[in-house]
């Protein structure tokens, strides 16, 4: 019985915690000049993921 792989994709995207997944916020990798410095500090830092998607990622990610 061969392993099973993760989505690598899906292995930089999210990381586990105790309640779910985490991930980085999108719209904050460039055009920055535009974005006010409130949207911006506001897109700091790691969101969890909606529950909606857990099953999804815990299909793609099932050695975490």
């Amino acid at each position: 019985m061969p392993k099973i792989k993760s989505n690598s994709g899906a292995a930089k995207r999210f990381k586990k915690t105790a309640h779910g997944f985490k991930h980085k916020q999108s719209f904050r990798s460039h055009i920055l000049t535009k974005k006010s410095p409130k949207r911006k500090r506001q897109l700091r830092g790691m969101k969890q993921i909606h529950d909606a998607d857990k099953q999804l990622v815990k299909r793609m990610l099932p050695n975490l």
